[in-house]
């Protein structure tokens, strides 16, 4: 007697082949790097904006300014609505919203508009890092070390290939597909959908006055940092240092008498968490004022191109990828392995100081790069592990959030710098930020509150 074969059930069919935990976090890496692009990378095109649009230095300096904003503030956003509706939901939502920024910006007529593309484009780039945060926090604990050591790998490449990929862009194609870089992340979406789709939210309340708060304030702190550059006039900083007040108050009022606030109580007064944070602000601080410092001086007094500047730096891409990967596999001591390169990265810097050659500036560059890749490593693994799966989202969204705000400090006060100091003064200078990291890091694995 002959039998017929059964066809499979919906019980019996196999389902979709889960991502290796390399896999998943070249993929999450892919989602975030872009979103280096938006600084270094652009930095690189500023002097051709001006001249293309007709326009002076410190109004063209608004183009990485409103960038810069977006993407703390809409790191912050977009993390939060991934907790309450859901990683693809974000994900799919900033993606729209990084494909118009990326239109208006090609697009563009005058700065004015340029300005707004950009502010717009890193909104939805922020939606871009917090999506690929959230993923890689939210990995079975067992495949994290796989999933951080790719995702950091990642990172670390993107990062390093910044500077050449903007001077490349800027000077064989054209300025405005170098300030439209970060929408290479819509190329990883696809790719993340599977994951993000299983990582569903809790359908609570965002909190949107909470939400108002904190972008009036951060965005008032940012602007204050950028002052001096941006030649901002009297009323302008007067308005600014009021938002700054009534936000940052309105915001700790809001954070004490609600318990769903935007900015979670329990967060803020978690002593790892805060130590992360201002682990993490010395670290971006520190390369941000070199990615500001190191290339005018390697072009100004030792002849490079932008191109050769940008090549130079890109063995840091190697260094990071191997940090990182050797961060992830730590667990609970990668604090100390960020120690020690925050370390070697202040000593690079400052050694400037003291030897007149190219090579220290390099190095000191290049260790910035992977500092900032192990930096998201280490605080994600940590955060991951500390912070309840309904908060993680948000939690790392605020977290970078915090990042970004360490970054402006940095590159504000080399800007400021160096009207008073030399190129090489300057570098020396800002080595205090990645020094100020150290022994925060080597806290990042006690125990305790």
């Amino acid at each position: 007697m002959t039998t017929n074969p059964v066809a499979p059930t919906a019980a019996t069919a196999p389902g979709p082949v889960p991502l290796s935990p390399r896999s998943a976090g070249l993929r999450y890496g892919a989602l975030f790097g872009p979103a280096v692009f938006g600084v270094t990378a652009a930095g690189v095109a500023l002097p051709d904006v001006a001249s293309s649009l007709n326009t002076t230095a410190s109004a063209a300096a608004w183009v990485l300014t409103a960038h810069a904003l977006a993407l703390g503030v809409g790191t912050a956003l977009f993390g939060r609505l991934a907790d309450s509706r859901g990683v693809r939901a974000s994900m799919l939502t900033g993606s729209l919203v990084l494909a118009v920024g990326a239109v208006i910006c090609l697009l563009a007529p005058n700065i004015g508009v340029l300005v707004v593309g950009r502010f717009v484009l890193a909104a939805g780039s922020g939606a871009m890092t917090s999506s690929a945060l959230a993923l890689s926090a939210s990995s079975d604990p067992a495949d994290r070390p796989g999933v951080l050591a790719g995702f950091g790998a990642t990172m670390a490449v993107f990062s390093a290939s910044a500077t050449l990929a903007g001077g490349v862009f800027t000077e064989w194609v054209t300025w405005r597909i170098t300030l439209v870089l970060p929408a290479l992340s819509l190329l990883a979406v696809p790719l993340c959908l599977r994951p993000a789709s299983a990582r569903r939210g809790s359908g609570r309340a965002l909190d949107l006055p909470g939400a108002v708060l904190l972008t009036v304030a951060a965005m008032s702190f940012l602007l204050l940092l950028q002052v001096s550059a941006l030649s901002l006039s009297a009323p302008v900083v007067a308005a600014l240092c009021t938002g700054l007040v009534l936000g940052g108050t309105g915001l700790v009022l809001r954070v004490r008498s609600s318990e769903s606030s935007f900015v979670p109580r329990r967060l803020i007064t978690d002593g790892t968490f805060l130590r992360a944070a201002a682990t993490g602000a010395g670290v971006y601080a520190g390369l941000f004022a070199a990615m500001y410092a190191v290339p005018q001086v390697l072009v100004r007094e030792h002849g490079w191109s932008v191109l050769a500047v940008g090549a130079w730096l890109l063995p840091g891409a190697v260094v990071g990828a191997v940090l990182s990967r050797l961060a992830g596999r730590l667990a609970g001591s990668g604090g100390r392995l960020l120690s020690v390169i925050a370390g070697t990265t202040a000593v690079a810097l400052a050694g400037s100081l003291f030897a007149d050659t190219a090579f220290l500036p390099v190095v000191g560059a290049s260790l910035g790069f992977a500092a900032f890749a192990v930096t998201q490593v280490v605080t994600t693994g940590l955060m991951s592990a500390r912070i309840e799966p309904a908060l993680r989202g948000g939690a790392m969204g605020l977290l970078n959030l915090v990042f970004f705000v360490g970054g402006g400090v940095g590159s504000a006060a080399a800007g400021a710098l160096v009207k008073s100091v030399s190129l090489t003064g300057v570098v020396g200078a800002v080595a205090v930020f990645p020094l100020l990291a150290v022994p925060l890091a080597l806290t990042l694995g006690r125990r305790g509150g």
